[in-house]
């Protein structure tokens, strides 16, 4: 039975990938490309090498997505390489089966910030529909991490400075309009991106140090109908040990909290979190 639902779950994810892959190589031809907007990563180099070279995107990404694998292969080893593999090939695959989209779907270069906006939102989805089955789209992260693994440095930072890099250099053959755009089109993508893997918050976590703490825990319990942890801290300055009150409650009750709490002790200090999975609360 369990390796039925390993193997379902295989096929499911395996789609997935697939679905996402697809999208995003629709994106790319029907956005990325005609805007000639450069955000990093293979999909812009593949982008300037067409207006240097006109080497075909489809051809560029193989080649790099190639390229990459096989540094990982070479320094991260096979068991961190096989989930990179079905990108590196599908990916330039559906670019190319879809490379005359952009002959089809035609829009207005005029509204280039909507443009910008929704390949940003679309991107975000389909990003996030392919890190939640846990495969991964290779390129130029796996330069990162073979950066941090044989030098430490970190991934975030080497990330950043490779994608900045190709925005750069894109700036200077389209301008420093376009170079905004793909600053704006990479943030929307990371807000989306996050809010697919994560979802929406619908509840929040509060932790709550206070002198009132009988107060506190009462109007939780009696007033809200909500339960509440207490477990021991001891402060870092001046050691002295403290009692913390942690409570999750639906996101449409945060003002009703947060109001009483002030009410009953206008020194109360407390924290508040996304709580974006909650299991076991009554």
């Amino acid at each position: 039975m369990l390796q039925k639902l390993l193997t379902r779950k295989h096929f499911s994810n395996f789609f997935l990938l697939l679905v996402s892959l697809f999208l995003n190589a629709i994106i790319y031809n029907v956005f990325l490309l005609p805007m000639n907007l450069v955000t990093g990563g293979i999909n812009g180099i593949a982008t300037l090498t067409k207006h240097l070279y006109h080497i075909t995107p489809a051809t560029m990404l193989f080649l790099t997505s190639i390229a990459c694998c096989l540094l990982s292969f070479m320094y991260l080893g096979f068991k961190r390489t096989s989930g990179t593999i079905a990108a590196s090939f599908i990916y330039p695959l559906f670019v190319e089966l879809t490379s005359s989209l952009n002959n089809i779907l035609s829009f207005d270069k005029n509204e280039l910030f909507l443009l910008v906006i929704f390949a940003g939102v679309l991107t975000g989805i389909a990003n996030g529909l392919m890190y939640k089955t846990g495969y991964s789209n290779g390129g130029l992260p796996v330069v990162s991490q073979i950066l941090y693994d044989y030098f430490k440095i970190p991934i975030a930072k080497s990330s950043l400075f490779i994608n900045v890099v190709i925005v750069l250099i894109g700036s200077y053959f389209f301008g420093t309009t376009n170079a905004m755009y793909a600053i704006i089109f990479l943030y929307i993508n990371s807000l989306v991106l996050d809010k697919v893997l994560l979802g929406v918050s619908g509840n929040k976590a509060f932790y709550i140090i206070t002198s009132e703490d009988e107060a506190i825990r009462n109007y939780l319990a009696n007033t809200l109908k909500h339960s509440a942890t207490i477990f021991d801290v001891k402060g870092g300055f001046l050691q002295k040990k403290r009692e913390v009150i942690l409570t999750v409650i639906p996101t449409k009750e945060y003002f009703r909290v947060t109001e009483g709490i002030k009410l009953l002790d206008k020194n109360a200090f407390f924290v508040v979190t996304d709580a974006y999975e909650v299991n076991g609360a009554k």
